[in-house]
Formats: structure tokens, C-alpha cells, sequence
């Protein structure tokens, strides 16, 4: 059986999602804040959904913390948020989360975004990394996300290479973003279109293909790393 942690401050939130996450079958565990959280066995969950904003340690911090560790690096990770602006959204998935939601939300959409997040990860071929890059070159924080001599600035929203910019449009950022943060798996279509263009009403699998030949242009001789895996998407240095 699938097990789910909740961390959330907000006892009547816990209460609602744990019955109705029991109810979909899952075993559901809660608690009310990071600290708490902390102190289980995190690498038996099966996914996360973490509030931001809460007493004492945030859920950035946690989610920064598990990201570190190998023993839970892997665990599928979705903010539950009021935190609902454009650089929140941006930092949340730096640090690793799979999805995002704003509260108020239905519990039915929680429900659903929980399945998915769990059908992709299952779905998720796991990537052969060479020998000679075993050890990630990624670099993030809060404010920017480097690999080598290529920075991501996650409040201007601008890419620099070796100190010079590159002009990259909102989408191209987005991808760079997903692509850094995921650095070492490949990246399924849905994927990409869930987090890119998840607004979006129609995307052509071509807009995906599209957006990112002209990123590998842009980002010169980073553009070798972005890698396509046929029939299963695009990775970053797999």
C-alpha cells in the first residue's frame, strides 16, 4: 500500500485530506509541522504534500533537507500553499517539488494531483548516469540554481552563462528550471507540459520540441546536455 505524509500547521486540513486520501485506498499519516514530520520514518512515504508556510521550519527548508538526502531524494514531493505567486511556484519546484497547489483547493483536485504525481513517478524510467558524472554539478539555493558556468537567477528570471546573459523567453526559463532541478533523469513529455505549460488549454507535442531546440541554441555549448531519450522524452547531462 501506497503511504502519504501530510505536514500541514492546519489540523482541520490534515483531517479533511487524510479521510479522503484513506478513502482512494492510500495510508495516510500527518503531522503539524516540519519538525514533526522530521522525526518519522520519511523514506517509507510513498509522496509528500507539504505546506510552506508553517510554524517554526518552513516546507521549503524540509523539502531542501530531503532533497539532500539520498535516502529520501526520491520521494515525490507536492506543496499545498497560499503561497501562490510566480516565484513561489518557480522556488518550490527548484527544490525539488513535483507539484503544486494554492490554497483553497478542492480536495477533489488534491485527490487527482496525487494520483498523477504517483502514476508519472512510477512511470519514471530512471536515468544511467556516467560513471564521471555520479556526482551532481547542480548547485541549488533559494535565489539561483547553477550548473558549472551556467546560473539561473530565480528572482530576476535570467540565465546566465559564465557571467554573460542569454535572453531566454518565460518558457525556455520554465524548462531550464525543470531541467536543472531534475539534473540526471529524463523527463517525460507530461512532465514537461504539466509543469511548463499547465495552463495552457491545447499544447502540441511540436511546441515542446520547438521551445527546446532553440534553448539548446541559446545556452551554446550546455545545449550537448539537454539529451533526447526516444519515446520517453528529454534529460539534462543523462
Amino acid at each position: 500500500m501506497q503511504r502519504i505524509l501530510i505536514v500541514d500547521d492546519e489540523e482541520s486540513i490534515c483531517e479533511i485530506l487524510q479521510f479522503n486520501l484513506e478513502v482512494e485506498g492510500y495510508e495516510v499519516e500527518v503531522a503539524y509541522s516540519a519538525e514533526e514530520a522530521l522525526g518519522k520514518d520519511i523514506k517509507s512515504f510513498s509522496l509528500i504534500l507539504l505546506d510552506i508556510m508553517m510554524g517554526g521550519m518552513s516546507g521549503f527548508k524540509m523539502a531542501q533537507m530531503l532533497k539532500k538526502d539520498p535516502a529520501t531524494a526520491s520521494i515525490p514531493i507536492i506543496f499545498c500553499t497560499a503561497k501562490d505567486t510566480e516565484d513561489n511556484k518557480i522556488a518550490g519546484l527548484t527544490l525539488g517539488a513535483d507539484d503544486y497547489i494554492s490554497k483553497p483547493f478542492s480536495v477533489r483536485e488534491v485527490v487527482a494531483r496525487v494520483k498523477s504525481v504517483l502514476r508519472r513517478c512510477a512511470q519514471q524510467p530512471q536515468a544511467q548516469v556516467h560513471p564521471q558524472r555520479a556526482q551532481s554539478r547542480t548547485e541549488m539555493d533559494g535565489d539561483s540554481i547553477t550548473y558549472n558556468g551556467l546560473r539561473l537567477d530565480l528572482l530576476k528570471h535570467k540565465c546566465y552563462i559564465d557571467g554573460q546573459e542569454v535572453q531566454l523567453t518565460k518558457k525556455e526559463m520554465e524548462i531550464m528550471v525543470l531541467f536543472l532541478r531534475n539534473s540526471g533523469r529524463v523527463l517525460s513529455r507530461e512532465e514537461i507540459l504539466h509543469n511548463v505549460w499547465s495552463d495552457e488549454v491545447v499544447v502540441l507535442d511540436r511546441t515542446i520540441d520547438v521551445n527546446i531546440t532553440r534553448l539548446r541554441k541559446k545556452i551554446g555549448e550546455y545545449g550537448k546536455f539537454i539529451v533526447t531519450r526516444q519515446g520517453y522524452g528529454y534529460g539534462f547531462d543523462v
